[in-house]
């Protein structure tokens, strides 16, 4: 277990601050707080990462909120999973070719 999580179905409404507010509750500690925003317009995408103090706060944090409401949505908390490595380049190959 991580001490990092995973915040889904967030509300575009919804902050950090609130964020914060609903991961502490219940005596737990939260250490950093980031919601994504897309790079080119600024709006909120919709999930972002909660980092707990301890792996035992992190999992308390799960049993408790993942599922509750938080601004109007349902949220998803589990687990943060390390970013998978994106291919590079783009060359998509093909094209083969008739003959003239």
């Amino acid at each position: 277990m991580g001490k990092r999580l995973y915040v889904g179905n967030l509300s575009w409404d919804t902050n950090e601050d609130s964020v914060r507010a609903a991961f502490e509750e219940d005596g737990r500690t939260v250490t950093d707080v980031h919601l994504v925003s897309d790079r080119d317009t600024g709006r909120p995408r919709g999930f972002g990462f909660v980092e707990m103090s301890t792996d035992q706060e992190a999992q308390a944090a799960i049993d408790a909120l993942d599922g509750v409401e938080l601004d109007g949505r349902s949220i998803k908390v589990n687990e943060a999973q390390e970013r998978q490595p994106r291919g590079g380049g783009g060359h998509r190959g093909g094209g083969g070719g008739g003959s003239w």
